[in-house]
């Protein structure tokens, strides 16, 4: 089992800086996100690319979600602080009240957060994150939105596809509220719509075919 991930410069030794081309996962979810990220996160092996997780979800309640899914998958899962780095196998959850960027840092890629003004009535937005990761990892990417009300992830959702990114949208049927899915898939945002029970094995299947490093 993969182990808690450490801070951005600390514990290197366990494998060395990420190489450039490392991969990146990112998924966004609002209402009925919490099963529906479970059980993509329950698809992926515990040396799988790196995750950052952007749900809508209240201040305090990000925590003890990050720490459930850290006991029921075989992934290192837990609320993000600022600095963390991303690593394979690791899981980063934005806490509530904190938009999450990811940003590059030499060879690493770290999360950044921070209060500015709510994106699409959301703090944290998955706009944010997945905007973010659009501007500093680009074909390193591969991005999935999922269940939820609104709008927030399309725009970013179609940035990451228009970087060279690979996207995933879930499908009408599986979904308990089909709008942040619709919305992207309406954008031309969405590579690829897929049931639920697909989408881990879609990431996986791409983080392949694109090279990635680790052992998936």
């Amino acid at each position: 089992r993969a182990r808690q991930a450490t801070s951005a410069g600390v514990g290197e030794a366990g494998g060395g800086p990420l190489l450039s081309t490392e991969k990146i996962f990112a998924i966004g979810a609002s209402t009925g996100g919490t099963e529906a990220i479970k059980e993509v996160l329950l698809g992926l092996p515990p040396d799988c690319p790196g995750t950052v997780v952007t749900l809508h979800m209240p201040p305090g309640f990000t925590k003890s979600y990050a720490e459930r899914l850290d006991r029921q998958t075989r992934l290192s899962v837990r609320e993000a602080r600022d600095g963390d780095r991303i690593l394979p196998g690791h899981v980063l959850v934005a806490p509530g009240d904190y938009h999450m960027e990811v940003q590059r840092s030499g060879a690493n890629y770290v999360v950044r957060l921070h209060r500015e003004a709510a994106v699409n009535g959301h703090r944290p937005a998955v706009d944010v994150m997945f905007e973010s990761l659009a501007r500093c990892a680009g074909r390193n990417l591969i991005a999935a939105l999922l269940t939820g009300m609104g709008k927030d992830g399309a725009r970013g959702l179609q940035a990451i596809r228009q970087a060279g990114g690979h996207t995933v949208a879930q499908d009408e049927a599986t979904c308990v509220v089909y709008g942040m899915p619709r919305e992207a898939v309406e954008l031309g945002a969405a590579k690829e719509v897929l049931p639920l029970e697909r989408i881990a094995g879609s990431l996986l299947q791409q983080a392949r075919q694109s090279g990635s490093g680790n052992r998936v």
